[in-house]
């Protein structure tokens, strides 16, 4: 390869090749400069810079440029050339390049595409060649871009676009006063004029404006360029014709109405009173171009002065009183806002494809306005419009709905509004947008139906109809599943009459759907979850008895209960992994739709008083078996476990005899994840029934501390933290379960395993307190060791004790201070200090002692 570069060098026709033989050269020198620069020998890599100085003076001489490609790829490679070698062997590179292409047109273009691919180069961008540019060559490339602009902007407007893209990308890190004077700006504003080069001049002066600087500076260089560009009549939008030039053009005022707030406020904050005026004043100056531009027809141009816009509103929001001029300002901006979020007559509601996407982003940008406006003016009334009523709810929400109440003469606007809301045929309209806001309106409004419940059974129905739950629209169904869940919750006392009703009607909406039965749902399992949960409450607050209460029940969680068991079947069979994976979920699925049901029990209303512990408890002897399926142990154990939880909540000690097997299961073949999720169940039984289930805990004690020592005793890899922080995090757990024992008065769990098993744990947690560099480790260590010692200090203690009191404990307490990772700055470190218990134990150790004096 580089025996055909010396030909290339050597050779005057060498480079008049064909052209994908051109562009493989590129890519080889390439490869060479980006993966093999280093093992160059001086003389390769001279021969790589000649060569490409070869090409560039052909390019002089040739009468047409090469294709575009080519030199892209060229500029690519002088950049990486320019990377690589810049600061050490080729610190001439740019006055090389310059003195060789000067004004030629084709050697112009390869030197802008270099300058751009430098900038897209990311080695470049490091602090050091930034610094070497800066010191060397920016004023000699800013002077040659000076003279590219001023020689090529009527006869090539192409080149001239090229420079001022590069000015563009290099002003942020130059010295700005090398673009930002006289010469340069009014330049650049005279190439405004012209039609091929405008926008990319709007880009270039956008990137100057951008630039950071002194705010007292930075406005007077905004206020310049303003008044230059509205003598030359650029304000006047009304009259251009060019949507891509505005869209530009506003870009261009975005950036310099936001330029202008953030002087004034860095000098408002400053105490600086005066700049600080000047600055608000060439803000307001710029408010009705403002205004035209949010207006314009065009989305695109209109959002883009969003951002101006909020940081005004902001302004005006901070200013102790407004002026009258600020205030119609504000009630423009209102108005603006209003007509630009009207859907226009192409809006294709049935389809939504890129357009409505980026109209429905448009809008979300213009309720940041309305949340903006809704916390600046006072002047604002309530339109009869679903999407501003919506808004309005959401901006200035009422304080426990105390704009609704039950006196018609003193009903409010929003009470009228709801009323008409709800009777007026809105919510038969099948527009996507309109459904969802008429939902979200209800729900923003819950609290009129507290007040007039008589309209609840038109909104039932349009929640359970083609309205909403059978939307033709995916996303309405899910987002409606979701609000009517939040509907129940808060209505359920005035649904009594319609609960069994409600049930039949959304009662396919509760199957579980298979993965092999490839039928289309209508709503997902997570849509699901919600609907299980507002079942389940139905059921539960309904004034039905017990008995009636406990069928219906049934007949919710049987189905799911007979759907689990063949799935459960099937997966012990399966052997595609793809499908036992969706068995999994699926099975997952079924116990997290019968938990959720379970979220509708209360004190007032139990599991028992509503006569479903029955239906619960075949839940667990059909949800059990799982734990001991030998494929998707996570996904079911996780499903599983969460149950129990909910389980130990509302059955009480109803669960106790299904706790010892379920436990056996998930002490097997487990991991560090497993047992931190298991230790919490454990502890949450420990806690709640105590002695209930000491025998259990004395069985279960050593095998669940023997996996935990099992996990902790596997050798980690230095570097991997993920692996350091669970067992950080099961040490943790462990040490909690072992408080929650001795908290709960079951010494006997722990004095019952064994004088070295006892041993071996009280030495666990004496490493605990002294040895590892966790401070909520620690603290929970400390309240043990606190506990034992008040448990077993005494003469009647645990045989051993004593000697464990002196040889650990003490030396325990005067070593965790003296541990270089105990930073006694550390805050979890002084509630160590802090704790009660740890002062008992201290106190104990000073009574210890005097005791051993006598």
């Amino acid at each position: 390869a580089m025996a055909y570069f010396e030909q290339l060098k050597d050779s005057q026709d060498a480079w008049e090749v064909d052209d994908h033989v051109k562009f493989f050269c590129f890519q080889v020198l390439e490869h060479q400069i980006k993966y093999r620069h280093a093992g160059l020998s001086g003389p390769q890599q001279q021969l790589i810079r000649e060569t490409l100085m070869k090409w560039l003076q052909c390019q002089l001489m040739n009468r047409q440029p090469e294709k575009p490609f080519i030199r892209n790829k060229a500029a690519q490679v002088f950049a990486l050339t320019f990377v690589m070698e810049y600061l050490t062997l080729w610190p001439k590179f740019f006055f090389d390049i310059l003195s060789l292409v000067g004004l030629n047109p084709h050697g112009v273009d390869v030197y802008l595409r270099t300058l751009m691919a430098i900038d897209g180069e990311d080695t470049c961008r490091n602090t050091l060649i930034k610094d070497t540019m800066r010191e060397q060559c920016i004023p000699s490339l800013v002077e040659s871009w000076f003279q590219i602009l001023q020689t090529f902007q009527q006869a090539q407007p192409e080149l001239t676009c090229q420079c001022l893209e590069v000015v563009g990308a290099y002003v942020s890190w130059i010295d700005l006063n090398l673009i930002a004077n006289d010469r340069f700006v009014n330049l650049l504003l005279s190439q405004m004029s012209v039609e091929d080069l405008r926008e990319e001049a709007c880009d270039c002066l956008f990137e100057i404006v951008n630039k950071g600087m002194d705010p007292v500076d930075k406005t007077k260089l905004v206020e310049s360029l303003c008044q230059v560009l509205q003598s030359a009549g650029f304000f006047n939008i009304d009259q251009e014709e060019d949507v891509d030039f505005l869209a530009k053009f506003s870009r261009l005022v975005n950036g310099m109405g936001q330029s202008l707030v953030l002087s004034w406020t860095k000098l408002a904050k400053a105490g600086n009173v005066k700049a600080a005026s000047e600055s608000l004043q060439a803000v307001e100056g710029k408010v009705p171009l403002l205004l035209l531009l949010l207006g314009h027809a065009d989305d695109d141009i209109s959002a883009n002065v969003v951002a101006f816009c909020y940081d005004y509103l902001h302004v005006l929001k901070q200013l102790p009183q407004l002026s009258d001029q600020q205030k119609a300002n504000i009630e423009a901006v209102m108005l603006a806002v209003m007509k630009k979020l009207t859907y226009d007559d192409e809006y294709n509601f049935d389809n939504e494809g890129e357009d409505e996407a980026m109209f429905v982003e448009y809008r979300k940008q213009l309720k940041m306005l309305l949340d903006r406006l809704a916390q600046t003016a006072t002047f604002m009334e309530v339109e009869v419009a679903l999407r501003l009523l919506y808004m309005l709810g959401e901006a200035l929400p009422a304080s426990h709905g105390a704009h609704f109440t039950g006196d018609p003469t003193k009903a409010s606007v929003l009470q009228e509004m709801m009323r008409t809301l709800v009777s007026c045929g809105v919510s038969g309209y099948q527009h996507t947008s309109v459904s969802l806001e008429f939902f979200e309106t209800v729900i923003r409004y819950e609290k009129f139906f507290l007040v007039e419940p008589h309209h609840i059974p038109v909104v039932l129905m349009a929640f359970l109809d083609q309205r909403g739950l059978r939307h033709s629209s995916p996303k309405v169904r899910s987002r409606v599943a979701y609000l009517f869940s939040r509907f129940v919750k808060t209505l359920h006392k005035h649904m009594g009459a319609f609960i069994e009703d409600i049930l039949r009607q959304i009662q396919d909406l509760l199957e579980l759907a298979p993965p092999e039965n490839g039928l289309p749902v209508l709503l997902t399992s997570d849509d699901q979850l919600f609907m299980f949960e507002t079942a389940g409450i139905l059921i539960v607050h309904g004034d039905s008895p017990a008995q009636r209460k406990q069928a219906l029940m049934r007949s919710l969680l049987g189905p799911l209960m007979d759907a689990f068991r063949l799935l459960l079947d099937k997966l012990s069979h399966e052997t595609d992994e793809e499908r036992q994976a969706a068995l999994g979920d699926c099975l997952s699925h079924a116990v997290g739709f019968a938990s959720r049901t379970s979220k509708a029990f209360s004190n007032k209303q139990t599991v028992k008083q509503c006569g479903c512990t029955e239906v619960y408890h075949d839940c667990l002897q059909t949800f059990l078996p799982a734990l001991g399926c030998p494929v998707q142990r996570g996904p079911l154990r996780s499903s599983v476990r969460s149950f129990l939880h909910r389980m130990i909540i509302c059955l009480e000690e109803e669960v106790l005899p299904f706790v010892p097997a379920a436990s056996q299961h998930m002490l097997k073949d487990c991991e560090a994840k497993d047992l931190q999720e298991f230790i919490p169940l454990i502890s949450q039984i420990t806690a709640k029934f105590k002695g209930q289930v000491s025998p259990f805990l004395q069985q279960v004690f050593m095998p669940l501390v023997a996996a935990i020592f099992e996990i902790l005793a596997r050798p980690v890899e230095e570097n991997d933290q993920t692996a350091a922080l669970e067992n950080q995090m099961l040490r943790r757990s462990y040490f909690t379960f072992i408080q929650t024992v001795t908290s709960s008065g079951m010494n006997e769990v722990l004095a019952n395993q064994g004088a070295e098993n006892i041993e071996r744990v009280l030495i666990t947690i004496i490493q605990g307190a002294v040895d590892f560099p966790d401070p909520i480790a620690q603290k929970t260590c400390f309240i043990i060791l606190s506990k034992l010692v008040d448990l077993w200090g005494g003469k009647d203690g645990l045989v051993g004790f004593l000697d464990f009191v002196y040889k650990h404990i003490v030396p325990a307490c005067f070593l965790a201070p003296l541990k270089p990772t105990f930073d006694l700055t550390d805050a979890q470190t002084m509630l160590v200090l802090q704790q009660p218990d740890v002062k008992v134990l201290k106190n104990y150790i000073k009574a210890f002692f005097q005791r051993a004096k006598l």
